[in-house]
């Protein structure tokens, strides 16, 4: 990360390794059009966009660590926020629910991350404004002056981890996630096309 390393200085870092039957995995295959696309919400950040969320924050605005930000937090906490684990959502989920496809939400955003599980066919349409967005990614928004495409493709704008399910399906799988419907499943070119809210 550019400004961070210098001289001798180096990164200590950990991973999460699972396993799985072969037979168990969730790899897209059956997703189809009309199945329904559920957002989680993430805590913050998570491990992405820090370094153009750094230029924005500390150089081209000067705040400081101990600046509010939302309602009433301080800068320094919302950039320590833990990234949230969602094995818990995952596995009440798929319990009781066909679980077609999963993407987290990481570098790339949802534009990028999402196409990775869908087949040739299909699209992910996603509507903005049917979720939450944490006060962090609203600053960065309205100071960096990105289109959307370029928020959701930097940052994970509040979405952490996305679950796609049949349409018949997204209630209880939303129930038993927390999560929010934010899109779904529409004939296409493994694409996401964001579609902007209604004004």
């Amino acid at each position: 990360m550019p400004g961070i390393y210098h001289g001798a200085d180096y990164d200590l870092v950990g991973t999460i390794v699972g396993v799985v039957d072969r037979k168990k995995i969730i790899d897209g295959k059956s997703i189809k059009a009309g199945d329904v696309i559920i957002g989680l919400p993430s805590t913050g950040l998570h491990t992405n966009g820090y370094s153009l969320a750094r230029e924005i924050l500390f150089n081209q605005l000067g705040y400081r660590l101990d600046a509010s930000i939302g309602a009433g937090g301080l800068l320094g906490d919302e950039l320590m926020k833990v990234h949230k684990l969602y094995l818990p959502e995952i596995r009440k989920v798929r319990a009781k629910v066909d679980i077609r496809g999963i993407a987290h939400i990481t570098g790339g955003g949802l534009v990028d991350n999402i196409p990775r599980v869908l087949p040739e066919n299909v699209n992910a349409e996603i509507q903005l404004g049917t979720w939450a967005i944490p006060p962090i990614f609203k600053v960065l928004s309205a100071a960096g002056r990105m289109p959307a495409e370029e928020l959701h493709q930097v940052f994970n704008m509040g979405v952490g981890m996305v679950l796609i399910v049949r349409e018949k399906d997204a209630a209880k799988a939303v129930k038993l996630s927390r999560g929010k419907i934010i899109g779904q499943i529409v004939k296409g070119n493994r694409k996401v096309v964001l579609k902007e809210a209604k004004k």
